[in-house]
């Protein structure tokens, strides 16, 4: 099915909840909506289901409208980052409930297969109460993907569970995803969760889409500094500047030997990820010095926050590392890792692919 929203907004009261947009999801792909808590993803999905009806635009379905037409007659499925279950039936009645309802043969099998996947199969003959949070999300994405729906929506479906669990997770489903036929919409204010998903992406913020289109160009080409923001974690190091005679040249910083485009009049801003800095000079950086003001160790990586005359960075190293409040430290960069935004905040010069990052991590 091909799923198309046409001027779509959204008004609750005096308040706007979305502005006038467009989306096209591609069909039988995963598009990611990515954005902070209350950047619009959930308010989009509502209306896409069937659950809230726009206050202008339309929403087609090969071509079709369905504005007005009952959840209960739309072929949808959705979870929710609540999940939702039936408390009287076991958890193999659960998954299996959709299957009966087509009246699929192999029933038991597809439900075990689905249980596998999602490592619930040992509680099969238990009841949802019985179970954890974690695992009854699991039961409620067993019976969405057992439903077979050609659109399906999950809204943050992985938040309630530990952080392992949700890493093994998120392989499996983009696997069962690539493997269906069904239009997914994923909603999720994690980066990383939209890279590894792959397929597209849709950056919301403050009920705004800011750009769509294949994930990776999205996070390799960010159309503005506030797409830059939301798809990076930590956040994007922001450094002011102005163009120079040979290149970029930060405030209070060396000039970077960079070929820009032609340039209207104003200030520019320089962003760098976080994994571009690194510890060791390699030949072309450019050194930034500072004092460590925070240093913390996450997973495999250790995040180092430090002050610069060009104001607090921080840097994403790869690997456990030990650093002393107040230390003095430098980091280095190569100028072809940075992005380069307009007085406006749009794009004019982003890194060539395999610069975006020196660390080896993808944010």
């Amino acid at each position: 099915m091909q799923l198309t929203l046409e001027r779509i907004t959204k008004a609750v009261g005096p308040q706007t909840w979305l502005y006038e947009l467009d989306l096209a999801p591609r069909s039988g792909a995963v598009t990611v909506l990515l954005g902070a808590t209350q950047s619009g993803k959930t308010s989009l999905m509502r209306i896409m289901a069937g659950l809230d009806a726009p206050s202008a635009g339309r929403v087609l379905v090969d071509g079709q409208s369905v504005v007005g037409v009952p959840v209960r007659e739309r072929n949808v499925s959705m979870v929710y980052q609540q999940f939702i279950n039936y408390p009287s039936l076991r958890v193999r009645d659960n998954i299996a409930s959709p299957l009966k309802l087509r009246g699929e043969k192999n029933i038991e099998q597809r439900v075990r297969e689905l249980a596998e996947k999602l490592h619930i199969e040992m509680f099969l003959d238990r009841y949802p109460a019985e179970l954890s949070g974690g695992q009854q999300q699991r039961v409620a994405l067993a019976r969405a993907m057992a439903k077979g729906a050609p659109l399906m929506l999950l809204d943050e479906p992985l938040v309630n569970l530990d952080y392992k669990l949700r890493e093994e997770l998120r392989d499996e489903l983009t696997a069962l995803f690539a493997a269906g036929d069904s239009t997914v919409i994923y909603a999720t204010t994690e980066p990383g969760e939209a890279l590894l998903l792959g397929g597209y992406t849709a950056v919301l913020d403050a009920g705004e889409l800011l750009q769509y289109g294949p994930t990776a160009e999205v996070f390799h080409a960010p159309a503005s500094i506030r797409v830059a923001r939301a798809f990076s974690d930590p956040p994007m190091n922001l450094l002011t500047a102005s163009a120079a005679a040979g290149g970029v040249q930060l405030t209070r910083g060396p000039l970077l030997p960079l070929a820009l485009p032609s340039v209207p009049p104003g200030a520019l801003t320089v962003g760098m990820r976080a994994s571009a800095l690194r510890a060791k000079e390699q030949p072309g950086d450019v050194a930034l010095a500072g004092k460590v003001e925070l240093a913390e160790i996450s997973g495999t990586d250790t995040f180092v926050h430090f002050d610069t005359a060009l104001g607090e960075l921080v840097a994403q190293l790869t690997g456990v590392h030990h650093f002393g409040l107040g230390q003095a430290v430098s980091f280095y960069f190569n100028p072809a890792a940075v992005y380069v935004f307009d007085a406006q905040g749009m794009l004019l010069l982003a890194p060539v692919r395999g610069n975006a990052g020196s660390s080896g991590k993808g944010l």
